[in-house]
């Protein structure tokens, strides 16, 4: 049995199976789903993606740790957050229970 069980979204829209049934995710998935929409959620990426100073980028990562760090789920003091390339960010963090999740944004 999970312990976190949640809809599948893709595209801001529910993911449905053949059958036109929502698709469900467990745990970890979960979890980095519940990331990822917090994240968006909270208004923070699109100042740091529209952001030109480094100082100031560097504030608004330091900000969405903090935010992501709020997750009871989550062992505290393992979130990471690094830019890949200009405008995607990949959130790194370990689970207490589930092992690592990654999340691209």
């Amino acid at each position: 049995m999970s312990d976190h069980i949640d809809l599948l979204i893709h595209d801001n829209d529910l993911v449905l199976d053949p059958s036109h049934q929502p698709l469900l995710i467990e745990d970890r998935a979960s979890i980095a789903q519940d990331i990822a929409h917090m994240i968006r959620d909270s208004g923070l990426l699109v100042t740091l993606v529209a952001e030109r100073s480094r100082q100031r980028q560097a504030d608004c990562i330091l900000q969405l740790e903090l935010l992501v760090e709020d997750d009871e789920r989550l062992l505290p003091g393992t979130v990471r957050i690094l830019q890949e390339r200009p405008g995607v960010y990949r959130v790194t963090a370990k689970t207490l229970k589930f092992g690592d999740i990654e999340v691209y944004l």
